[in-house]
C-alpha cells in the first residue's frame, strides 16, 4: 500500500499513476492514515503551502520518523523540495522531512511562465530518455556521499542540472512524471517499495 501525501498538490494524478503500476494507492493526510501505508509520495504543488499543511495536520513528526525508520518515499517537485536537508530561496520557516542529504534551490529554473519540458535519461530507468515537466521546479546544487544521481537536464539553457536524486529507500525528480503518462518512474518506485517489502 502507497500513500500519496493529500495536503495540496498532484494527488490524483500519483494516485492514477501507482494503481496503472498495479499498486495499491490511497491518500493519507492524517498520522492513522500514514501509519497504514507502507511507502510514501509526495507530490508536486507548492513547498511552502505543504511545509505550513504538515504542521497544521501533524504529519511532520510521523513522516519525519518513518523516514528515518527506513520507508520508501518519492518526492517530485515540491516533494523534492520537502525532502531536502537544506533549501535555497526557501521562506524562513519553510521546514522540510530532512530525508536526502541534499541543498536544493527552490524555483531554480524560474517563474511559471518558465515552465519548459526537456529529455533527462535516468540511471536504473530503461528505454529513451524521459520527457520530462518542469513547473517552477528546483534543481540539486549539493548531494552528500551517500546520494546518486539520477539523472540530468539533457537539454537547453539548464543542460546537466542534476534534477533526479536516490538516497537509499528515498527518490526525488524535481519535475512531474504524473503529467506525463510515462509510468515507467512509477514502476521504478513500486519495484523499490516491493524490493524492501
Amino acid at each position: 500500500m502507497i500513500g500519496v501525501l493529500a495536503l495540496q498538490g498532484d494527488v490524483r494524478e500519483h494516485l492514477r499513476s501507482l494503481t496503472s503500476c498495479g499498486a495499491q494507492a490511497r491518500p493519507v493526510r492524517r498520522p492513522a492514515e500514514l501509519a497504514a501505508v507502507d511507502a510514501l509520495v509526495i507530490p508536486g504543488g507548492e513547498s511552502t503551502t505543504m511545509s505550513k499543511l504538515a504542521d497544521i495536520f501533524e504529519m511532520r513528526e510521523p513522516i519525519t520518523e518513518r523516514i528515518a525508520a527506513g520507508m520508501p518515499v518519492y518526492g517530485s517537485c515540491a516533494g523534492m523540495i520537502m525532502l531536502a536537508t537544506e533549501v535555497l530561496d526557501g521562506r524562513p520557516d519553510q521546514r522540510g522531512f530532512d530525508g536526502i542529504d541534499m541543498t536544493v534551490r527552490r524555483n531554480a529554473f524560474g517563474r511559471q511562465v518558465d515552465s519548459f519540458e526537456a529529455p533527462v535519461r535516468l540511471a536504473g530507468v530503461p528505454g529513451e530518455p524521459f520527457h520530462a515537466v518542469f513547473i517552477r521546479a528546483p534543481w540539486v546544487e549539493r548531494v552528500g556521499d551517500g546520494v546518486e544521481v539520477l539523472g540530468r537536464v539533457g537539454a537547453g539553457p539548464a543542460a546537466d542540472r542534476v534534477v533526479a536524486v536516490r538516497q537509499g529507500n528515498l527518490l526525488a525528480t524535481s519535475f512531474h512524471p504524473e503529467l506525463t503518462g510515462d509510468l515507467r518512474l512509477h514502476r521504478y518506485f513500486v519495484d523499490l517499495v516491493r524490493d524492501r517489502g
